[in-house]
């Protein structure tokens, strides 16, 4: 059999609580050792040679994803003032285009834009192609344009670091700025008088801990720090509010929070505090002028509330009114508020949902039945995702909202408030014939053995299934299967379509999200039984759908693979030890599987922010046997509890050298423990040496590296026969 690569060990002593761990891998961590860089190389080509077979599915399958997409193509446009702003992408470019053309008039209805040619008037803010020449990374972070509409912000990554470099660039021929700044995070706001602008940046740990005010013309070495949070384990976001009346700073653990404002027009002035934090109360605020020019503080919080409720009260007053109660298991998840009605985001039957309800004129704006007089965005399918578009617009009679499912191709479509009309504005167009009737989706319930109903997001081509007169699925026969989940920080994957998801769907694979604990589908409760000392749930929750899934005949440990990424990879690290002979093979990408050794270092980017996520094993010893007990490097076993030898399912992890979020080694060094352990193990590491978490940054560039995803996927569960 062929030989993967090696590295040296170079043992390592970790001591914490009286217990001892020898890592003799932990000298990967070092990106600037030429050794380190020489390995992941050495595995990207063993990689590629052990893979080289599928080099003809990879590139059918590449093919194939091209031909569903319109390459040349645009976005829909969003009136802001006196402009409609859009995209562009254009058939061999990486990047998108993205410009703006003249309006006309008070009309609502978006321009009919032939992708393939311009419109009179038509500018060009910033085009990411010409950005990118040079580089083999480009990210913009940062892309806002003054409330004049006469200068252009960027903030531009070449590294996948997440470190902006901004630059201040002209809309309307007046002559460039110099202005440059670097190292800035994510979080802009401009104020009013469009000379002004707040940006937040980050300490040795990638924390946003500083919020920064720059005039435009002076050097950034003038630039004024307007607040600085010393607490590591609170991070800074800025913004500005809809109505443009204020700029908004919130600072925020995981489970605390405050805010602070100042005027928008004022932009010197000092940041005043609306609430000071009080540990584990979280809320968040929106800023509303009425017809009277009075303002508003909405608010949503989780005092006295596990899943979140409304409240309001003036500016000028002290006391908060309840507007919308907790409603147990419908997680409120934020408020919008425009001109003549609120725009209410939450999870509804375990699906993201939208509901508008209009204000009231007179002095008071919200009344007492701010709930009944609302209504739901309805969705296309069971289960949707609902969500909120594009809205720059604080007076607009309609609300731009996203609806997708996994056969919903995504639509934009405007909501005309009065009436509850719905206006399609544009639907993601699917090349080479895509029918959704050919494709069914639903949801199955998995029941965990302590009683909890697990989600089950589903989707499969129509012949590979039986569905029930109420449209409930089952299996028609063992088909090949794969398993998404992810699990942590109350982030919810909803349901939504991707053309890529094709290439499986058409083979004859079924594709699930399988919605754990840990994350936010079904309220705060599903959150917090997923994390901390119950994170293990998270990892049982999978299995349990996993053998599920084989026992009611949708699919065979054979033919089962599973992918996550991120505190994903992670769950598929602890799937991995937890219930080897489950799955024939998982996709990892850059996987947090090192995690007891970088939650014990606070020097690493995000370690102290994450303690209230998943413990802090420094400073307890059982938040130290919890994580121990899971982290996936840490339990690769050679044999099962019978003596026999431990043979893990086929590993494809991939890894970014940049990556501030997830380091490289961690992959890297599971990868090599597991081979370690059993030179049976199939494990490959794909490193990408110019990007950071979130892959390749050109669309081509992401294509390719999902072809090669799915031709490992599809050769190893659905193999020809």
């Amino acid at each position: 059999m062929p030989i993967p690569p090696t590295v040296p060990q170079r043992s390592h002593s970790i001591t914490r609580h009286g217990d001892t761990r020898v890592d003799p891998y932990y000298w990967l961590m070092d990106r600037q050792n030429e050794e380190v860089i020489a390995h992941l190389r050495a595995e990207n080509d063993y990689l590629a040679r052990e893979l080289a077979h599928l080099k003809p599915l990879e590139e059918e399958l590449f093919e194939e994803i091209k031909s569903r997409i319109e390459e040349t193509d645009i976005s829909v446009p969003v009136r802001r003032k006196a402009w409609w702003y859009f995209d562009r992408t254009r058939e061999g470019l990486n990047y998108p285009i993205s410009c703006r053309v003249p309006a006309i008039g008070d009309d609502l209805t978006p321009p009919v834009i032939d992708p393939a040619s311009t419109l009179p008037g038509e500018q060009v803010i910033l085009d990411e192609n010409l950005e990118a020449e040079g580089h083999d990374f480009l990210s913009v972070g940062i892309l806002a344009v003054s409330p004049d509409d006469t200068w252009v912000v960027v903030g531009t990554d070449f590294e996948g670091g997440e470190r902006h470099h901004v630059t201040v660039r002209p809309l309307a021929g007046q002559a460039p700025l110099d202005d440059q700044i670097d190292d800035v995070y994510y979080g802009f706001a401009w104020a009013t008088d469009s000379r002004h602008f707040f940006y937040t940046r980050v300490d040795e740990a990638m924390r946003p801990w500083q919020l920064w005010r720059h005039e435009l013309a002076t050097p950034s070495s003038t630039d004024v720090l307007v607040y600085q949070e010393d607490d590591a384990q609170y991070s800074v976001s800025v913004g500005r509010s809809r109505d443009d009346a204020v700029i908004a700073v919130l600072v925020g653990s995981s489970t605390t929070t405050e805010v602070r404002y100042l005027p928008a027009d004022r932009p010197t002035s000092p940041l005043q505090l609306l609430e000071a934090r009080r540990l584990g109360v979280e809320y968040g605020v929106e800023h509303y002028t009425d017809h009277e020019g009075r303002g508003w503080w909405l608010k949503i919080t989780n005092e006295n509330a596990l899943d979140f409720r409304l409240l309001a009260r003036p500016v000028t007053g002290a006391q908060w009114r309840q507007l919308i109660a907790e409603r147990p298991g419908s997680r409120l998840d934020g408020v919008d508020a425009f001109a003549d009605f609120l725009a209410i985001s939450e999870r509804h039957d375990g699906c993201a949902a939208v509901r508008i309800a209009p204000t009231l004129p007179g002095d008071d704006p919200f009344g007492n039945d701010l709930l009944e007089r609302s209504r739901f965005v309805d969705g296309d399918a069971s289960p949707s995702t609902v969500s909120l578009s594009a809205n720059p617009n604080f007076a607009t009679p309609q609300l731009r909202v996203s609806i997708t499912s996994l056969v919903t191709p995504r639509l934009v479509a405007d909501v005309v408030v009065a009436t509850g009309e719905v206006i399609v504005r544009k639907q993601q167009k699917v090349l080479g014939g895509y029918d959704a009737a050919n494709y069914v989706t639903g949801r199955l319930w998995v029941t965990a053995s302590d009683g909890y109903r697990i989600p089950v997001s589903v989707v499969a081509r129509r012949d590979v299934v039986n569905v029930g007169a109420n449209g409930e699925l089952a299996a028609a026969k063992p088909s090949p299967f794969l398993l998404y989940g992810y699990g942590s920080y109350e982030i919810s994957i909803d349901p939504s379509f991707s053309s890529l998801q094709l290439s499986l769907l058409d083979r004859g694979i079924v594709f699930a999200i399988a919605h754990v604990r840990g994350g936010g589908e079904m309220g705060r409760s599903w959150y917090e039984m997923g994390k901390l000392a119950q994170k293990p749930t998270s990892f049982s929750d999978f299995v349990t759908v996993g053998r599920a899934l084989v026992n009611e005949g949708w699919t065979t440990p054979e033919q089962l693979a599973a992918r996550g990424g991120s505190a994903g990879g992670l769950l598929m690290g602890a799937v991995m030890n937890l219930a080897p002979e489950l799955f024939h093979c998982v996709v990892a990408e850059v996987p947090f599987v090192d995690a007891l050794t970088t939650m014990l270092d606070a020097s690493l980017p995000l370690t102290i922010g994450e303690w209230e996520e998943w413990g802090n094993p420094d400073a307890s010893a059982t938040a130290y046997r919890t994580m121990k007990s899971y982290s996936p490097y840490d339990n690769v076993r050679a044999t099962n509890d019978d003596g026999s030898p431990r043979t893990y399912p086929h590993l494809y992890a991939v890894a970014g050298l940049n990556d501030p979020r997830v380091g490289f080694w961690e992959p890297a060094k599971w990868v090599l423990r597991l081979r370690d352990t059993n030179a049976a193990n199939v494990a490959y590491l794909k490193s990408d040496l110019e990007s950071g978490h979130g892959g390749p940054s050109g669309r081509y560039d992401s294509w390719r590296e999902e072809a090669q995803v799915l031709s490992f996927v599809i050769s190893e569960i659905s193999p020809p026969r």
